[in-house]
């Protein structure tokens, strides 16, 4: 396994489908925190991840503090988010380390949010507020693939 991609609370099947290939291709495992916005059953989810949706390494979790106490005390957290001024491609990942992204519509809860103040990262965008979040998770996943390789 190399990264931990953790979307709380995801809304849109295409986009988790599209993530769920991603973390096939970087040997990842994909966490959904609950409550999901679809069924796993979706026919867009599996269309977006195509015939490699049964390859991928998911864990569903009914809270991001389930998936916390799942982990060891050395597990690593960044939050992605628009509300934070570094930047990630500052941060020195490490194997292992857990990516965390919020709803497409709203982001992390501020509660999440300001219990980790010191582990968020963001994308600096111009002309927009956000990105899709396919593309958001392709951004942050691979640089930390990428650092893992040079």
């Amino acid at each position: 396994m190399a990264f931990n991609v953790v979307l709380v609370e995801p809304e849109i099947p295409p986009n988790t489908g599209n993530i769920g290939r991603l973390c096939l291709a970087t040997r990842s495992t994909l966490h959904l925190v609950k409550p999901l916005g679809f069924s796993l059953d979706n026919r867009e989810l599996k269309r977006a991840g195509l015939d490699y949706w049964n390859e991928v390494d998911v864990k569903i979790w009914d809270s991001f503090q389930e998936l916390q106490r799942a982990q060891g005390a050395a597990a690593r957290y960044f939050f992605l988010t628009t509300k934070s001024k570094r930047p990630y491609y500052e941060v020195k990942f490490q194997k292992n380390d857990f990516l965390v992204f919020g709803r497409e519509t709203k982001g992390l809860p501020l509660d999440l949010l300001a219990a980790n103040i010191d582990h968020r990262i963001t994308i600096p965008m111009h002309g927009t507020r956000s990105l899709n979040l396919a593309t958001a998770v392709a951004i942050v996943l691979f640089e930390a693939v990428r650092q893992q390789h040079a």
